[in-house]
């Protein structure tokens, strides 16, 4: 299986090199070597129509008229290559509730970090809504939500984690007050289980 992702921002060249694989299932280089494409399947994503419109761009964020995915595709791609592909599969927008099961699932990568330093992570439901809300946009989809979880709870803990109330470990709770991400930190006084071996040595 061979991944092209993001088709459009590809080189013209790329175009009739793709026109002669889903023809002949052969690639040729430029010094006559030939790779046989036979057996692989080519799969190939796009935002086609993203940049005139976020809501008609395929994935996320997609909008609410028939067809529209299709007409951008026509816009960007050459008959010749439209019809060799197989199929054409547009997806639907990220609901509400599966945008928070990935503010959940980067929480979750969060706190497997920070088990070595004996540090648990809990979020409100107002905390989630908010990172969910702010983490997500039309055009790029959930992308952002990794550099708002950076910038909301990562940066600000790590202080905490490395000279203050988390060094030895604890729980935070992520809430939201003021309509902002604040934590309710509860350090532990009990000493890293290395320190603990190395007194008792």
């Amino acid at each position: 299986v061979v991944l092209l992702d993001e088709i459009e921002k590809a080189h013209p060249d790329v175009y009739n090199i793709l026109l002669q694989v889903m023809d002949n299932g052969m690639l040729t280089d430029a010094v006559g070597k030939k790779v046989d494409f036979r057996n692989v399947i080519l799969i190939m994503t796009t935002n086609a129509g993203a940049a005139d419109n976020a809501r008609a761009s395929i994935g996320f964020g997609r909008g609410k008229v028939e067809g529209e995915d299709d007409k951008a595709i026509q816009r960007l791609f050459a008959p010749e290559f439209r019809n060799r592909l197989d199929a054409i599969v547009a997806f639907k927008p990220l609901g509400a509730e599966t945008i928070k099961s990935v503010v959940t699932k980067f929480i979750l990568q969060l706190e497997a970090q920070l088990q070595d330093r004996n540090i648990t992570i809990e979020l409100t439901d107002e905390a989630t809504d908010w990172l969910a809300k702010n983490g997500f946009d039309e055009l790029y989809g959930a992308r952002p939500l990794a550099r708002v979880i950076q910038d909301s709870i990562k940066k600000p803990l790590a202080d905490d984690i490395l000279f203050g109330r988390l060094v030895r470990g604890g729980h935070v709770k992520v809430r939201l007050k003021d309509g902002k991400i604040d934590f309710d930190i509860a350090g532990s006084t009990t000493a890293p289980a290395a320190t603990e071996a190395e007194e008792t040595a």
